[in-house]
């Protein structure tokens, strides 16, 4: 069992901004000092907040190292630890919550994938960004900023300013891009050991001194109290409820685990015009594509026989990173739709009165 920080009053992080320098608590104080604001915005700049640790202060990973899942670096890990995964090319790996929580960005380079990883822990929120941005790779970095308590990340090639829940450049000369987001699969690490025992996940050799170990936010996975405001709010569920939230044109709508049963069920379900197919075990993961494979051609699913895959009427086998594994349509992906897990307050706040499956 973890030992969790308690901490009183606002949060402290204990960050420090050079890689091997002990642990030092920062506060957040809440207004808006950070340097990186000025110029055109498309959220409220009076409500965007200053976390604390400042540009950087909270240091984002840049392609760190990578173990097997069985190596003994895992330690640390619980088995109801969550962790994201991403799969390109063949090559998949695991990105653990327990080391997000700390640094919230990971550039990496998965397969042939340019990808960012960015979660931020105060909206529960993992989502992947290809990192090639109008042709050019980039990386990105942690502003220190939030909006709605949620990350905003800044692109190092041009400073701008980007919403990670809503997808898209806030501030700076990018204003207005889209994120392009790529799949990724959130669930237990027991869930992932046991579905990709061959897969790698990053090290804890990562060049800072932190307690990968220790849960750096206390009680705040388990308290419906909030550290930021995030508005509007909704309390049709709970606030940290987690619930697989797609994005389409603008408006979100969100599944919950309780729909889901202990097997894997399979939902089909039309959002935006978008025919979906979500794929699902209760209280392990769920994961969301397009299921319109061709122009007017839609694939129904059902459970495969396989564990962790699902099956069309073509007889194609299909993983849950979208792929088909076998079958006529074996190599080929399912059209992935913006999707991730997220708190339900954050969902509400940035998607106001979203659909509730």
């Amino acid at each position: 069992m973890k030992n969790n920080i308690l901490i009183t009053g606002i949060f402290a992080f204990m960050l420090s901004t050079s890689g091997c320098d002990t642990e030092n608590p920062i506060l957040g104080g809440g207004s808006n000092n950070n340097t990186n604001t000025g110029g055109d915005w498309l959220i409220p700049l009076n409500e965007v907040l200053d976390g604390g640790p400042g540009k950087d202060g909270i240091p984002a990973l840049e392609f760190p190292p990578k173990v097997l899942v069985g190596d003994s670096d895992n330690h640390y890990l619980d088995d109801e630890d969550l962790v994201l995964g991403f799969q390109s090319d063949g090559e998949i790996i695991a990105y653990p919550h327990p080391i997000l929580d700390w640094h919230e960005i990971v550039n990496d380079q998965v397969g042939g994938q340019a990808i960012a990883i960015t979660y931020c822990p105060l909206t529960g929120t993992g989502i992947g960004w290809n990192r090639v941005i109008r042709g050019e790779e980039t990386t990105f970095g942690v502003s220190g900023l939030l909006y709605n308590s949620n990350l905003i990340p800044y692109d190092r090639a041009t400073g701008s300013n980007w919403s990670q829940i809503r997808l898209d450049c806030v501030n700076g000369s990018l204003i207005g891009d889209q994120a392009v987001v790529l799949p990724m699969i959130e669930m237990p690490w027991k869930t992932w050991k046991k579905l990709y025992p061959g897969s790698q996940v990053i090290s804890t050799a990562t060049g800072y001194s932190r307690n990968y170990g220790t849960y750096p936010y206390g009680s705040y996975k388990t308290s419906n109290a909030l550290i930021f405001p995030a508005r509007p709010s909704d309390a049709r569920l709970q606030a940290k409820e987690r619930v697989l939230a797609v994005i389409i044109g603008g408006h979100g709508k969100v599944y919950q685990f309780e729909k889901f049963g202990t097997e894997l069920t399979i939902i089909k379900d039309t959002f935006q015009t978008t025919i979906l197919v979500v794929a699902g075990i209760r209280d392990e993961y769920m994961v969301a594509y397009n299921a319109e494979i061709e122009v007017g051609q839609v694939l129904e699913f059902s459970a495969g026989v396989i564990e962790g895959t699902f099956i069309d009427q073509e007889g194609n086998v299909w993983n849950l990173f979208g792929q088909a594994i076998a079958g006529p349509r074996k190599g080929q992906q399912l059209k992935p739709v913006p999707s991730f897990m997220a708190y339900w307050f954050s969902i509400g706040a940035f998607y106001p009165e979203p659909d509730i499956y």
